[in-house]
C-alpha cells in the first residue's frame, strides 16, 4: 500500500495547549486501511511553514499528505493557500465530493476552503479540522484516493467511472 503523512495545522496545538484529535484519528483510519504512517506533524497556521513541510515531504516521494485544519474563514487558516502554493495541478473532485456528503449533515460545510493537488507524484488533501467531519470526509473517499494514487504512481490506468 501507499504511505502516507499527516500533517495537523494548529497553532495550539503546535505549542502542545490542545490534543490533536484528528490528526490521530486520519493515522487510526489510515493505518485500518493499510497504508504505512510516514510521518504525523502539527504545526502552526503558519502558510510558509506548511507549503515548506509539504515540499519536504514531497521530495521525500511521499505518496499521500492529508492535512487537517486550517480550513475555515479565520484569519490564522492559510492551509488551502498553502497547498495552492505547491502543487502543480489542482484536484477540486475531492473537495467538491466532501463538502457534498458535508452538506448533507450541515449547511456550514458551504464556508469549507478544502482544496487538494498534485505534487510531482504526490497527492495533497485538505481535510476538516474536527475529528467527526475528518472520519465522515476521509471515510467518503477513501476508495477514490487509492485508485487515484494506483493512477498517480503509474500502477493502475485510469477509468473514467
Amino acid at each position: 500500500m501507499f504511505d502516507v503523512a499527516v500533517i495537523t495545522a494548529s497553532d495550539k496545538g503546535s505549542q502542545g495547549l490542545r490534543e490533536d484529535l484528528s490528526g490521530r484519528a486520519i493515522c487510526e483510519i489510515m493505518e485500518e486501511a493499510g497504508y504505512s504512517i510516514h510521518s504525523c506533524s502539527i504545526l502552526p497556521d503558519e502558510q510558509e511553514l506548511l507549503s515548506a513541510k509539504m515540499i519536504e515531504l514531497t521530495d521525500k516521494n511521499v505518496a499521500l499528505i492529508l492535512t487537517t485544519g486550517g480550513t475555515g474563514f479565520s484569519l490564522r487558516d492559510r492551509t488551502p493557500e498553502a497547498t495552492l502554493a505547491v502543487i502543480d495541478r489542482q484536484v477540486p473532485g475531492i473537495p467538491e465530493a466532501m463538502r457534498f456528503l458535508s452538506l448533507q449533515i450541515t449547511k456550514r460545510a458551504m464556508l469549507s476552503r478544502a482544496t487538494a493537488g498534485i505534487r510531482q507524484q504526490t497527492l495533497i488533501v485538505n481535510l476538516p479540522g474536527s475529528p467527526k467531519a475528518v472520519k465522515e470526509c476521509l471515510e467518503f473517499i477513501l476508495d477514490s484516493l487509492e485508485h487515484g494514487l494506483k493512477i498517480l504512481r503509474g500502477e493502475a490506468s485510469e477509468c473514467a467511472r
